[in-house]
């Protein structure tokens, strides 16, 4: 095995051992389309392209790429610099409620449709996200209806 593969295969496991146990981190893609690839390298095979605010779930880090598992459970390279801290999160239901309170009683604020990210502006604790759409409204969202948290 070389030094390189040795190197990379620590950094992976220091990564994974720092992590609390069932604790996934979360972030978004910050650039209008980011390429994501088969391998840390721009020379690496492209596999596609996801959009600005796109959640993805970090994996490992490493020199400048990351790997990352998209909404669809499919694993991927990304280069660090096109990621964001912003939390977002993406509807995975048919059509998920959007309510006043986190409370299913709560009037309801909106509807959004499967595929329709969120931003993720806080969690409840109770099973519950507060959510903002981009055209401003905010509200409350099951968590067993988005991807990202």
């Amino acid at each position: 095995m070389s030094m390189r593969a040795r190197r990379w295969i620590c950094g992976a496991v220091m990564l994974v051992a720092a992590a609390p146990a069932g604790a996934a981190d979360f972030r978004s893609v910050a650039d209008n389309a980011a390429v994501l690839y088969d391998a840390p390298s721009a020379k690496a095979k492209k596999l596609y392209v996801i959009g600005r605010n796109y959640p993805v779930e970090i994996v490992v880090v490493l020199e400048g790429w990351t790997k990352v598992r998209d909404a669809g459970g499919e694993l991927a390279w990304i280069e660090t610099k096109s990621l964001s801290e912003r939390r977002t999160v993406m509807v995975k239901v048919r059509l998920a409620d959007i309510r006043q309170a986190a409370d299913d009683k709560a009037p309801l604020t909106f509807q959004a449709e499967q595929n329709v990210v969120l931003d993720l502006v806080a969690l409840t604790g109770t099973g519950w996200a507060r959510v903002t759409h981009r055209d401003g409204q905010s509200g409350y969202i099951r968590l067993n209806q988005v991807w990202g948290v």
